[in-house]
């Protein structure tokens, strides 16, 4: 047989390219189910690495031991990455020093450079602006119960003003340095006023004369240097430690005072005793003045021997360089003695 029948005869392949085909395919199938495999792996493993790091937090996060203290304050609380959680990239506004303000977005807001600006008009008080302190009404100022007004401590340099149905007025440990008559104008109600413990140098001489129904006056520790004319109303007069000599005692200040009965002046700087004193007086208090001398008849009439004052026993001229010894009959009305110097 010749070389061309062997090259036109049929070969016989047939079983093996049906083997190498099945090896392919089934190499090709491996390699699928190798990527397939590989590709659910990977979020199988985000989620279990997930699931890990939640149950990590919760252990780390038991509410049953929780305890933040300055030692573990970086393991429950990780600022490492603080500025990548909270990046607010170009949210904020850049702001460089030395550069100008940015414009608003309605420019016809800024007035333009250069022109006039225009004056304001003057605007008539709203209710709620503030009114000088000195002109408040007291009760804004102070305490005010039923007809009863306290001022103690509250820094006054006057009298404010008062309600017409003020009966008592404490105003004590103020720095109020005047009284004047326009202080207690139509107050006819008015029995006591305290001042006590302020600054005050100077009373109008008409301050309390027009208050009838004023009972209790209460000066002590002031700088006053006269007394001004008192109601006849007045039951007690209290102006301990001022600077009151007797000179800045009207005359007869007291005769028609029928009803006093507390007259206290210690602590000033008063030279004689201040009579005539009214029958209705009960306590006289002039210990530490400049008192010197007295009348016989100061406290008693000289020619009614039968006299008895029994409301004036208590008497005080202690502190006074006066002898008391030296006016024997200068007591005998009197229930007791004065307190002082009798040698």
């Amino acid at each position: 047989m010749g070389a061309a029948g062997l090259a036109g005869a049929p070969q016989d392949h047939g079983p093996t390219a049906a083997a190498g085909c099945g090896m392919r395919m089934l190499a090709l199938l491996c390699i699928a189910s190798l990527c397939l495999g590989a590709a659910r792996a990977v979020p199988v493993k985000e989620e279990r690495r997930k699931a890990e790091e939640l149950k990590d937090g919760l252990e780390l996060y038991d509410p049953n031991n929780y305890d933040l203290t300055l030692d573990n304050y970086g393991e429950i609380i990780d600022l490492s990455n603080y500025e990548e959680l909270y990046d607010y990239g170009d949210s904020a506004p850049k702001v460089e020093v030395g550069t100008l303000a940015p414009r608003p977005k309605n420019p016809v807001a800024l007035p333009t450079l250069g022109a006039a600006a225009e004056p304001m008009k003057p605007q008539p008080p709203s209710p709620a602006a503030p009114i000088p302190a000195q002109g408040l009404p007291s009760c804004l100022l102070c305490l005010c119960i039923g007809t009863s007004v306290y001022c103690d401590d509250a820094d006054l340099e006057h009298i404010p003003l008062l309600p017409p149905e003020t009966t008592y007025l404490y105003a004590r440990f103020n720095r109020i340095g005047a009284i004047r008559a326009s202080d207690f104008t139509g107050l006819k109600k008015l029995k006591r006023i305290d001042l006590s413990s302020n600054f005050i140098s100077w009373a109008d001489a008409d301050a309390f004369h027009h208050l009838s129904s004023l009972q209790e006056l209460l000066l002590p520790e002031n700088r006053l240097t006269a007394l001004p004319e008192l109601p006849r109303s007045i039951i007690r007069l209290d102006a301990r430690l001022n600077r009151i000599p007797s000179a800045g005692l009207r005359h007869e200040a007291f005769r028609d005072l029928k009803q006093l009965q507390f007259l206290h002046l210690s602590d000033n700087q008063l030279d004689y005793i201040p009579a005539p004193l009214p029958q209705s007086l009960r306590s006289l208090h002039l210990q530490n003045n400049n008192i010197q001398t007295m009348h016989e008849d100061t406290f008693c009439d000289s020619q009614d021997h039968s006299q008895i004052r029994r409301a004036l026993e208590d008497i005080r001229l202690d502190g006074n360089p006066i002898n008391l010894s030296l006016f024997p009959n200068a007591y005998f009305c009197l229930p007791r003695l004065p307190t002082g110097r009798f040698s």
